[in-house]
């Protein structure tokens, strides 16, 4: 497995080695020594967890300033680009985002980092999205992150307006959020 530290380096993609014949295909999808050697540090993950959602949908950029939740994410159905964004404070890429296609056509993963918003658009008809995370869910400490927040400047590859949920609409700005140090 090949892992890709982006422009910001604790966000890392995992493209897998896909082995294909004309029965189907097979490639490991997690592997903890792999996993572990590419963040540089020992991660463990509490939870799984699988949504499906239509073409248009945008879900995020959602993270938890209590219980903060790393996240390794992929597709299993459809195309999402998928984004993180660095609300530490004290980092240098503090307010920058990086993104990424995930498909089930290139099976690549991203790992999301605790202190990190995160989000996805669907591209295609319908996704099927898959996560683990290192900590489990705690509704009280879940926030939102504005998805078109001018500040942080996302680049989301859509000519229409997405449909959000009614927390993902009152999404706080960059400079209103509750940030990690």
């Amino acid at each position: 497995m090949k892992a890709t530290p982006l422009a910001i380096p604790e966000v890392v993609l995992f493209e897998p080695r896909v082995f294909g014949d004309a029965r189907g295909f097979f490639f490991e999808s997690f592997n903890q020594r792999v996993f572990d050697d590419a963040v540089g540090k020992a991660v463990s993950f509490v939870q799984d967890n699988h949504s499906r959602s239509a073409k248009g949908v945008l879900r995020g950029l959602h993270y938890q300033i209590q219980n903060a939740q790393g996240k390794l994410v992929r597709v299993v159905e459809g195309e999402v680009f998928d984004v993180a964004v660095d609300l530490r404070r004290s980092s240098p890429t503090f307010g920058r985002w990086v993104g990424a296609h995930l498909s089930a056509e290139n099976k690549h993963q991203l790992w999301v980092p605790e202190g990190f918003a995160h989000g996805f658009v669907v591209l295609s008809e319908t996704a099927e999205f898959l996560y683990k995370t290192t900590d489990y869910y705690a509704p009280a400490h879940e926030r939102c992150l504005a998805w078109n927040d001018a500040e942080v400047g996302i680049q989301w590859p859509m000519t229409e307006e997405p449909l959000l949920s009614e927390k993902d609409k009152i999404g706080k700005s960059l400079s209103e959020a509750d940030l990690f140090d």
